[in-house]
């Protein structure tokens, strides 16, 4: 499907800025109807081939610009239950990743240019969230040292305790991404994302956007969301037995029981950056605006930054020196 503005015909995009539905042609507001058609592989707009990802579920037109929605990839067993809406438009994404490589001296000259942040696209990524009640039984042995002196001798006590802890932890919507395309590793660095502004999705959400369906199911990524939420018990754990010298673990048994899993639409904003034949990947949350990336290094930069700092030093010299010949 596509959105076409129903005052002037052009095609309405959703827009973060504002929030709402968008004309960028007579800029109208809200003025969308949904057109029925177009397919991964011709446009609802012009009729032309379109040429898109395997598990593309919105794309953009290189012929006509217009932004497709695929239906059969948002409907049925991919339809998700929600969507994240995007916050951050393009402006908004760019002066984020200004504020982070802005000053990256050795960054190549083009890196932050107008022309390459052009290629910056949004991107509705698939992502499994997972629920889960956990219980965890733990015992241990904690220490407790304190020492002190008396005339020539020191004296150390230890003393030994026994810890127990018996915690009943809730999580819910443990995030893990259903994307091949997008490597694991960053999109936990994507998080968090604060589910309170969630959306019952719909598909009008998507226009402007790329995006997918999952690329795996849930049951294949569990170990992911399971993994993170012993992490989480670990980390809670270690937090309740503070004040002790040492802990010993003597029995620890975590039991996490699955509650449910929804299948949501998260937004990130994606800069691909080619350098030297490595292609180097920038990563913007699109709802808190938080950067995940490391620049390229340019070995002119740093050439020239040596040279230019010699220069100097062989200039601070002669002037010491031609000062000494005058004394």
């Amino acid at each position: 499907m596509v959105f076409k503005c129903r005052n002037c015909g052009g095609n309405v995009v959703y827009e973060p800025s504002r929030q709402s539905m968008y004309c960028p042609h007579c800029e109208s507001l809200d003025s969308e109807d949904a057109v029925q058609g177009g397919s991964p592989t011709q446009c609802a707009v012009c009729g032309a081939p379109m040429e898109v990802q395997a598990y593309a579920s919105s794309s953009r037109c290189e012929h006509c610009g217009s932004y497709v929605v695929f239906n059969e990839r948002v409907e049925g067993t991919y339809e998700p239950r929600w969507i994240l809406p995007f916050r951050l438009n393009k402006d908004g994404a760019v002066k984020e990743m200004e504020k982070e490589f802005g000053r990256r001296i050795f960054a190549p000259r083009d890196f932050m240019s107008t022309k390459s942040l052009a290629k910056m696209v949004g991107v509705y990524v698939p992502f499994w969230l997972y629920d889960y009640k956990a219980r965890y039984d733990f015992v241990g042995e904690g220490t407790k040292v304190r020492s002190w002196q008396s005339g020539n001798t020191e004296y150390v006590e230890t003393s030994y305790y026994e810890v127990i802890r018996q915690m009943d932890v809730a999580f819910d919507k443990v995030p893990v991404d259903a994307s091949y395309a997008m490597e694991d590793g960053i999109m936990d660095l994507m998080e968090p994302y604060d589910y309170q502004v969630f959306q019952d999705f719909e598909p009008k959400y998507m226009s402007g956007f790329y995006g997918e369906i999952y690329n795996q199911g849930a049951q294949e990524l569990e170990e992911r969301a399971q993994t993170k939420a012993r992490s989480a018990s670990e980390q809670l754990l270690q937090e309740s037995v503070q004040g002790y010298s040492s802990v010993r673990p003597v029995r620890k048994d975590l039991n996490l029981q699955r509650e449910g899993v929804s299948y949501a639409l998260m937004p990130v904003w994606q800069y691909l950056y080619r350098y030297r034949n490595k292609t180097y990947a920038f990563h913007v949350n699109g709802q808190t605006g938080k950067v995940v990336g490391t620049t390229p290094v340019s070995r002119g930069k740093v050439a020239a930054y040596g040279a230019s700092v010699f220069a100097a030093v062989v200039l601070i010299f002669h002037l010491a020196f031609g000062i000494l010949e005058i004394l």
